[in-house]
This record gives structure tokens, C-alpha cells and sequence, in this order.
């Protein structure tokens, strides 16, 4: 049998290296006192089940919580609100440094591109008691501009371009098997450009978050993907990522909820000795600014 068979390019391959379900907050609280003001508490109650709250008001449900281990000390929770248009609540949970970063998006708050999504951010600190709330936060980062990386999601291999502030650039490598169709997509749009967050977590340990925002507005339904909010906890100390995608999938014009986890390993390219399509996105401009 030639076992390379089994490693065939496939739907759902962004999945195919995620991390298993974290169940080790099921019993636990947390309070989570964030800079703009707005406090939550999470009470973690059983491996599906998270209680949650807003400034002490009444406590809601979320079944199904994503709950994932980044290290030894960091985890991505991510949840459904219920709520109508579909919201997502997803928090880097920091035990080295008791440190929190939420990232909150909603789906429809454009009228004029309804899959729109528009992630914003908030940075705060976990109450523990008898200890002072710690002064330092996570925060965003220029570390990672001008760095290109390989990232292997099993099936399917992708290169992010850390261009610049606000932005990334992707392409996929076309000597691995299943990167035409993507490559296809993305000769349809003036460059691959998406809006992003670099954030800063610990040393060597970022969050990395895109949006699907030029995509959905310039090429719309000729994707499955609509504006997916996607980030990305990468640990470049050991070349790995964990992520949650939320966002929509329309297939045969079927809207679909998206909201997964997903894995990845990485290795660091040198940008002097890259192949030339991926050097052209290292120079070429940005069409959508100034």
C-alpha cells in the first residue's frame, strides 16, 4: 500500500491538524475585568456548557464553547452568543501572566455587505483574589511585519506575508495539491490583502487575527467563504498555531454557520531566498489604500 494515498487534498482540510478539545476549565470561574470597562464572568460548567455575564447582569448559556490549549498556560475559549444575527465571543486566556484578550464579531452589522464581519478587540486582566490586578497587557505588536511564513494544515499548505500595520497577504504554494482552486480565487481580486490584528500575548507567543473583508466585498458569492473572522494563537517558539474560524459557508446558495477550530505547524522562510510569487508580495502594492 502506498500510505501517501491517504494524505489527499479534501473538503474541511483547515481541520484536519486541530488541536483536541480542552475540557481542564470545566469546573472553573473567571473574572475578567477588560480596559473598556465592560467586566465578564465565565463559569465554565461542564465540558460543553459556559455560564457567562456582562458587568453583573443576568447570567446567559453558550453550549458547545471551543475550548483549546495554545501552552501550558494559555487557552482560546470561543462561543455562540444565540443571539440573531449570529455573535461570537472568544477569549485568549493567559495563566503565565493573568492576562485576557476577547475578540468580539458579529455577523450582519453591515446593511450593505450583510456577511460582513468586523472584529474588535478589548485587552483587560483576570481578578484573583487576594492578589492586585496586574498594570501590564497584551497588546498589538510590530514584531511580526516583514516576516514570511509556511504554515501546513495536513492537506493544504499556505504562506502568510506580514506585509504591514493592518495587513497580511496569503498565497498558497502551487506545487501542493488542492492550491489551484485557491489560487484561482484569489487572481479574481486586485491582491490578496485582508485587514488584521498582530497582538502580542507573551514573548514569543501572538495572536494573529484576519478578516475575509476585501473578499466578500469585491467578489461576494463567487466564494464558499463570507468575510470569515479567523485568528490565529501562533507559538513561534515551538513553530505551531491553534485557531477558531466564525463567519458563514454558502454552498449551492445554502448559508451554513461556521464556527471551528483548526491547527497548523510553520516554519519561518527567508524573505532574500523565497520563490518569486512569493517575493512579488513582498513589493507589490496595496490596492485598497491610499
Amino acid at each position: 500500500m502506498d500510505l501517501r494515498e491517504l494524505k489527499k487534498f479534501k473538503s474541511g482540510n483547515i481541520a484536519q491538524f486541530a488541536p483536541p478539545a480542552c475540557y481542564e476549565l470545566a469546573g472553573q470561574t473567571f473574572n475578567f475585568v477588560m480596559d473598556d470597562g465592560m467586566d465578564y464572568k465565565l463559569r465554565f460548567i461542564d465540558n460543553t456548557t459556559v455560564e457567562w455575564s456582562i458587568d453583573g447582569g443576568a447570567p446567559r448559556i453558550a453550549t458547545d464553547y471551543l475550548c483549546a490549549k495554545a501552552d501550558d498556560t494559555t487557552y482560546m475559549v470561543s462561543y455562540e452568543l444565540g443571539d440573531t444575527p449570529r455573535a461570537n465571543h472568544s477569549f485568549v486566556i493567559d495563566l503565565e501572566n493573568w492576562l485576557v484578550t476577547r475578540i468580539f464579531a458579529r455577523v450582519g452589522e453591515n446593511k450593505r455587505f450583510p456577511y460582513l464581519i468586523t472584529p474588535r478587540y478589548e485587552f483587560g486582566a483576570i481578578l484573583r483574589e487576594g492578589f492586585e490586578l496586574p498594570f501590564v497587557r497584551h497588546g498589538y505588536t510590530s514584531d511580526m511585519i516583514g516576516n514570511v511564513v509556511q504554515w501546513n494544515y495536513g492537506a493544504m499548505e499556505t504562506v502568510h506575508v506580514y506585509h504591514c500595520a493592518h495587513y497580511y497577504r496569503i498565497t498558497y504554494p502551487p506545487e501542493q495539491e488542492g492550491s489551484q482552486m485557491f489560487n484561482e480565487a484569489l487572481a479574481k481580486l486586485p491582491s490578496s490583502d485582508e485587514p488584521t490584528a498582530y497582538i502580542k500575548i507573551k514573548e514569543g507567543v501572538y495572536l494573529f487575527s484576519l478578516t475575509e473583508a476585501n473578499m466578500e466585498r469585491v467578489i461576494g458569492d463567487a466564494m464558499a467563504f463570507r468575510s470569515n473572522s479567523m485568528f490565529f494563537i501562533q507559538d513561534y517558539r515551538l513553530m505551531r498555531l491553534i485557531g477558531r474560524a466564525f463567519g458563514t459557508t454558502t454552498i449551492d446558495g445554502v448559508d451554513n454557520a461556521l464556527h471551528l477550530t483548526y491547527g497548523a505547524v510553520g516554519k519561518i522562510l527567508d524573505p532574500d531566498t523565497v520563490k518569486d510569487y512569493i517575493k512579488k508580495l513582498l513589493t507589490d502594492p496595496n490596492p485598497y489604500i491610499v
